[in-house]
């Protein structure tokens, strides 16, 4: 697999005790997008944020270190990315999707062993 050039970066924020079914949901979108073939995804853990709900959740504060910020970070073409947001909108019910024009400059898989 080879990405290069124009691409789309998906930027998922959600909360890490959002669930599908019984896993985690940035599990369940990370499954979603290894099976739509999208070139990879990765999830980042915050140690601090909020959102709609204005309630800050701090790994600082044991009692608030529930329910921390995770994103889910996939870059493809717009044209991958743009067919992966209708599984998204079956998932998420709270939570921020964000769109950003990106450039690649090398990606390239490995190849399999």
């Amino acid at each position: 697999m080879r990405l290069e050039g124009p691409a789309i970066r998906l930027t998922i924020i959600l909360g890490e005790d959002d669930r599908y079914e019984r896993r985690p949901l940035y599990t369940e979108i990370v499954r979603r997008a290894h099976r739509q073939g999208l070139a990879g995804a990765s999830v980042f853990r915050g140690v601090e944020g909020f959102g709609a709900s204005s309630l800050v959740h701090t790994a600082r504060i044991l009692s608030l270190a529930g329910d921390l910020p995770v994103s889910v970070v996939i870059v493809d073409t717009e044209e991958k990315i743009n067919a992966f947001l209708a599984d998204l909108d079956e998932l998420i019910d709270e939570g921020l999707v964000v769109l950003d024009p990106v450039e690649v400059h090398r990606y390239v898989g490995r190849k399999p062993a």
